[in-house]
């Protein structure tokens, strides 16, 4: 005998999600005692479910697809027309090969060696300045570095309106309708400039490497041989890289994580152990970041006693799950020295998405964003000084995605001894990879 699922209060909780934030989630499954739900939102029924067993079942491609599962307000405004996002079966393989071939260890060093150069670019320009508010200028660095990584042409006049553009995307998640307008005029203009790029690699004007975004995109094909239109080819190209720019937030939260934790800064002044590699991964746990994913029931099953039937919408509740008390002690204590050794599972640490990254929906540039966060905390660990002065590190749950209030303001920024020792070292390593 199946079993009823809880049910939350309201009839369409879509405003409630938007006005709740974070929170949306929470709340429910602690009010009804249940690691799973049914509600409404966008005018259809939808059951929201949390954990790491929810999470298995939830990146089972037997099970679950998700083509017609993505809100059209994120396709128009985030992740685009005909994206990966949205695929399944052995055309979602045969496209996240494409992505995970950009993706090798060679080439995620080397976003690594183009970001710091770009930080430690910004970081001369700090020293002369009254205050720096951090969220700003991390925008403009990953915009940059994502650009040359890409082998998108980015010249000096267009990094503050691409900046922009990325930015407005990034906040059209979850948010108003205002930010959704802005995100959409942000991805068509967008757009229209990496479309020009595509064409310009295919007619040979523009010759980025082969190894690049822009020069895979242009010249993909699908299993039947056929080019890619130059719509889907763009949409792409800026999935390569517009990501990293949702990685500020937090690469922000985690300036705050080490303003509030004066030993894991002291550690990570000395990186002993990979420390640096813990404080990011406990920072993308321990903070909000993408609130949930969602897909669409294949076909009709059972799953503890509850009956999902086919093309209902589910909802895998993503901070929840890193934070779940069944798969994580101390789940709101941030602590970095859970991730030393750590051999959990892909299904309870689930900040941007869960499973595999070969096979499954697993964001195949979660590397990118692991080992830019680990090299800036690093970085500024070591190499730079600065004050933190009075200001409202708060940030809402009830926004999505969030950061500090004050963007992380600092001051009275300078250079460490050995900064150009270290700095050196990188430029020879980087060098070397060119």
């Amino acid at each position: 005998m199946t079993k009823q699922i809880p049910k939350a209060e309201g009839f369409d909780n879509t405003l409630s999600l938007i006005n709740d934030g974070f929170h949306f989630f929470i709340d429910r499954h602690k009010q009804l005692g249940t690691n799973i739900f049914e509600t409404r939102l966008i005018g259809r029924k939808a059951v929201c479910i949390v954990g790491e067993e929810a999470s298995r079942i939830f990146y089972d491609t037997e099970k679950f697809k998700r083509e017609g599962a993505m809100p059209k307000p994120l396709k128009m405004s985030l992740f685009g027309e005909g994206s990966l996002h949205g695929m399944d079966g052995e055309a979602h393989r045969h496209r996240k090969r494409t992505f995970l071939s950009m993706f090798t260890p060679d080439r995620v060093e080397e976003m690594k060696q183009i970001a710091l150069k770009e930080l430690d670019r910004k970081a001369e320009e700090w020293t002369g300045r009254d205050k720096v508010i951090l969220f700003d200028e991390f925008q403009e660095i990953l915009t940059r570095a994502g650009c040359a990584w890409a082998g998108v042409p980015l010249h000096e006049d267009e990094v503050e309106v691409r900046t922009r553009e990325m930015v407005q995307m990034v906040e059209s998640f979850g948010g108003s309708l205002s930010r959704f307008q802005d995100g959409k005029k942000a991805r068509e203009s967008h757009e229209a400039w990496l479309k020009g790029i595509i064409k310009d690699v295919r007619k040979g004007r523009l010759q980025p490497e082969p190894y690049t975004a822009a020069y895979i995109m242009a010249h993909h094909r699908e299993p039947d041989g056929k080019l890619w239109d130059v719509e889907t080819a763009a949409v792409e190209l800026s999935n390569s890289f517009r990501p990293l720019l949702a990685t500020v937030h937090l690469l922000v939260l985690g300036m705050v994580a080490m303003h509030e934790h004066p030993d894991a800064h002291a550690r990570l002044k000395k990186d002993e152990g990979l420390y640096s590699h813990w404080f990011a991964q406990e920072t993308r746990r321990f903070y909000p970041f993408v609130p949930a994913m969602i897909a669409k029931v294949q076909k009709n099953f059972l799953w503890q006693g509850y009956e999902f039937k086919k093309n209902t919408r589910v909802v895998l509740d993503l901070y929840g799950t890193n934070r779940h008390p069944d798969s994580w002690e101390y789940p709101n204590a941030f602590i970095p020295e859970r991730f030393d050794g750590w051999k959990g599972s892909p299904f309870s640490f689930v900040p941007q998405g869960g499973g595999d990254h070969h096979t499954g929906h697993r964001c195949a540039g979660e590397w990118l964003t692991v080992i830019v966060m680990s090299s800036f905390f690093e970085f500024l660990a070591k190499n730079v000084a600065f004050d933190v002065p009075d200001q409202d590190l708060s940030f809402s749950m009830e926004r999505m995605p969030t950061s500090p209030v004050s963007g992380f303001e600092i001051s009275n920024v300078r250079k460490k001894d050995g900064y150009e020792e270290t700095l050196g070292e990188l430029n020879q390593g980087f060098a070397a990879r060119r």
